[in-house]
């Protein structure tokens, strides 16, 4: 399909694998405790860890997804980059200092902090693993498609194959590194990735004598929906429902990225409240600069490959901007931006591994079923056995979702994150009242109706681009549901708290106030 130089490429790829592999064996000799590899031993600096912030967030959704999305849809797929970058927002004003202050590892830390522990620190990890999955299956699905074109791969069959090798790789970091490793994975990889499209916008503006608008005028010329790419409604907007589509992805985008499970885990690996804060500050730059790229990459795609070429390519929407490689750079570009997506792929999902294996092991092993006496090295143990079992999770579920846009895929992922995590987390840092059963009922809730919903839309049956396109189950209309589960979990917390069940411990409820505003207590240097 693209002439494709297999060595090249797979060169490319492999020294990337075996330098990053080296960097995660170094990294793994200094981890000699529980917090050493959940949490690095909390010694990243701010800008080290922004850095791996935003490495740990662009994934293939954002490299791929939404410059196909562009590519296909013009200024509608914009629409997932505004919200990825906006809602950064939240998360430095509301979540980062508070939760750096208050918890240890995981989210379960601060939703627990004055509740019961046993059934609150379940239910975080219960809404932490089926968050990381989602978001896994979208990475995984795009490392088949990516690979497909990488290595002229069209059968099913090799590109599941290929599916478990990215997940074998994968859970080898987690395994050897921990956290610390896997920090520097992500640091590598945010650099490599910053400095692609960077240098491909430059070199694409460049190609238009350093005119957009030419760009973009040639884009509308090769694309089948002509001048209509260029503004709102090609996506969104052609019906009243679209509108609400729309609507409820822009809730799930904004809301769901200060929730994340993985985001938020990495706010413990810096040593205090200002260095967490720090760390958002340059995260939000590095990614307002990515996806200002994104824009011309994406446009870039649909100007000198076309519409109809991207999306009958091995991948579709997510082969554009592999293709527009190829065709400004030949086979040697081509080796470098995949290799480059693939590492993301890679570092965005050992994280996301990581991220549920410890929530696991700390929430639901050391606190659940040890009652908070776990040996440390135990406790480690089991989260090398969970990041096994979630590795085989993600590899079934990457392949049968094989093909899907992972913008998309994501998105969904955020809206469970929107539901189940975020309603909970501000009534637990901002709400007195708040009590047990108000958090199980705020995450059950949220993680219930979303995944329900979810299963039941058009995303899962019904259209030509749902997961099982020939059978139709759906009866929700809205292919994000952000906008019906995300306010049912605020109210279902506001409800559970006012129904009644046992008040939340007073004395606890002062201490996390004072450790969340000033860290007083929670051990900071």
């Amino acid at each position: 399909m693209t002439g494709t130089n297999t060595a090249i490429n797979l060169s490319v790829f492999g020294i990337f694998v075996l330098l990053t592999l080296y960097i995660v064996y170094r990294a793994s000799t200094r981890n000699v405790s529980a917090s050493d590899y959940y949490a690095a031993g909390s010694s990243f600096t701010g800008t080290q860890n922004g850095i791996a912030l935003s490495g740990d967030f662009l994934s293939a959704a954002s490299f791929l997804g939404v410059s196909g999305a562009i590519a296909v849809n013009g200024y509608d797929g914009f629409m997932y980059s505004i919200g990825w970058v906006v809602a950064w927002l939240i998360g430095l004003m509301l979540i980062s200092e508070r939760l750096r202050n208050t918890g240890r590892y995981t989210m379960g830390d601060v939703m627990a902090f004055r509740m019961r522990q046993r059934p609150v620190r379940a239910a975080a990890a219960n809404a932490t693993l089926v968050i990381s999955l989602f978001y896994m299956i979208a990475q995984m699905a795009g490392a088949g498609g990516l690979m497909a074109l990488l290595l002229d791969v069209h059968s099913k069959v090799g590109q599941a194959i290929i599916i478990a090798v990215v997940g074998i790789v994968m859970v080898l970091y987690v395994l050897v590194g921990g956290m610390k490793g896997t920090t520097w994975v992500q640091i590598i990889k945010a650099v490599l990735l910053l400095l692609t499209v960077s240098l491909l916008t430059i070199f694409l503006i460049g190609k238009f004598g350093f005119d957009f608008s030419s760009m973009l005028d040639r884009a509308a010329q090769k694309s089948p929906l002509g001048e209509a790419v260029l503004s709102p409604g090609v996506k969104y907007g052609a019906t009243d429902l679209s509108k609400i589509d729309f609507l409820s992805l822009a809730l799930a985008l904004v809301l769901g990225t200060a929730s994340l499970p993985h985001v938020l885990m990495r706010f413990y690996t810096v040593p205090n409240a200002r260095e967490a804060r720090k760390s958002v500050v340059w995260a939000t730059w590095m990614m307002a600069i990515f996806y200002s790229c994104t824009l011309v990459i994406g446009f870039g795609a649909m100007a000198l490959v076309g519409t109809d070429k991207i999306t009958g390519a091995p991948g579709g929407e997510n082969s554009a901007a592999p293709l527009l490689a190829f065709q400004v750079g030949g086979t040697v570009l081509l080796g470098i931006v995949c290799a480059v997506a693939f590492a993301t792929i890679l570092a965005v999902v050992a994280g996301l591994t990581l991220t549920a294996s410890a929530s696991f092991a700390h929430d639901v092993y050391a606190n659940v079923i040890k009652h908070g006496e776990a040996d440390p090295r135990d406790e480690v143990r089991v989260a090398r056995l969970t990041a096994v079992c979630v590795g085989v999770l993600a590899i079934v579920g990457g392949i049968a979702a094989n093909g899907q846009n992972v913008a998309f895929l994501v998105a969904l992922a955020f809206a469970l994150a929107a539901s189940a995590n975020l309603p909970t987390l501000l009534y637990s840092m901002f709400w007195k009242r708040f009590n047990t059963r108000g958090t199980l009922w705020s995450i059950y809730g949220g993680l219930t109706s979303c995944v329900l919903l979810i299963v039941f839309s058009p995303a899962i049956s019904g259209s030509k681009s749902s997961v099982f396109p020939d059978v139709d189950f759906a009866f929700f209309p809205l292919s994000n549901p952000g906008i019906v589960s995300i306010p049912l979990s605020f109210l279902a917390g506001f409800l559970g708290t006012v129904l009644g069940g046992e008040p939340a411990d007073p004395a606890k409820q002062s201490e996390m106030e004072v450790r969340g505003l000033t860290g007083i207590g929670s051990g900071l240097r």
